[in-house]
């Protein structure tokens, strides 16, 4: 089943103290984009993010939307201040204070006591919620938030495989009428040349192979049995893409189909010469213009 590019997904919980808020909103696109907002310093997840929607949406325009904030109902506290130790900053200063006693050759040690009159070596992580927040715990949330989008764009494109295979189905009618209204224009216009010779020639005999000749160029400037084929044949294979597994992208395979389709029904129109099969043609080109703006829809 076919999917559509059209969706909306939303995931949201509590990680490290930190409430996440994941939101995504996807149109049709040609190739995947992905427009991100997030919130300052949170620039180094996109590659997180970019990751878990690109291994379920192949096609559209995502904009991703990231929240972060204090857990509903705590201001300021809850259950106290959390502290993580700057490793960096701590490395720093334990390598400057023994290059110092090298140096000038001064006692002591360098230890916890001394380390703890050092500044900043402690960093709030309760007032800071884009350094306590893990990668994975962000990753957890975009997985919920992609499952629902994908689970509307697959509903959506139940409805969207339904109203195609419709149109399909409006098509092979059309095609039917126009091979069973073929042959007799053929004979109509082969009556109509014997008509019209008989009248202009009056006594004079016309040789049979003349005329059979002439008939045999008229059936073949006529003849659409190849384009009938080549049309029922991408009909086939447009509802074979229809019956395809909801995760393989079709999109871009329906709209060239499309796209042979209306060469062919063009083809045919300009040989018809005949007023039904013209009425015929033009349904069916509404049918494929129609086809052409549902594929549009198609991931």
């Amino acid at each position: 089943m076919i999917r559509s590019m059209t969706g909306f997904g939303s995931a949201s919980a509590t990680a490290d103290g930190v409430d996440l808020s994941i939101e995504l909103r996807s149109v049709n696109s040609r190739h995947l984009k992905l427009h991100f907002r997030l919130p300052p310093g949170t620039e180094r997840w996109e590659d997180a993010l970019r990751e878990e929607i690109a291994a379920q949406v192949r096609r559209g325009h995502v904009d991703v939307t990231l929240r972060m904030g204090a857990p509903t109902g705590e201001v300021g506290g809850g259950a106290g201040p959390v502290y993580r130790l700057d490793e960096a900053r701590a490395g720093a200063y334990i390598e400057a204070l023994r290059d110092l006693q090298e140096r000038w050759g001064l006692g002591g040690a360098v230890d916890i006591a001394l380390l703890a009159r050092c500044e900043r070596l402690l960093v709030e992580t309760s007032s800071d919620p884009v350094e306590a927040v893990s990668e994975e715990a962000l990753r957890q949330v975009a997985r919920g938030a992609v499952a629902q989008l994908v689970d509307m764009r697959v509903r959506e494109g139940e409805r969207l495989s339904e109203d195609l295979a419709g149109r399909v189905g409006a098509l092979r009618a059309g095609l039917s009428e126009v091979e069973a209204l073929a042959p007799q224009r053929l004979e109509r216009e082969s009556q109509r040349l014997r008509r019209s010779i008989r009248e202009l020639a009056g006594d004079i005999e016309v040789e049979p192979d003349r005329l059979a000749r002439e008939i045999a160029f008229i059936a073949d400037k006529w003849d659409i049995s190849e384009e009938l084929v080549r049309t029922r044949a991408h009909l086939d294979a447009f509802g074979d893409l229809l019956d395809s597994p909801s995760d393989e992208p079709v999109g871009k395979r329906l709209s060239f189909l499309g796209q042979e389709l209306l060469r062919e029904v063009n083809t045919i129109g300009s040989k018809a010469n005949d007023a039904t099969i013209a009425r015929i043609v033009v349904e069916m080109k509404n049918e494929l213009e129609s086809l052409r703006e549902q594929n549009e829809n198609v991931e």
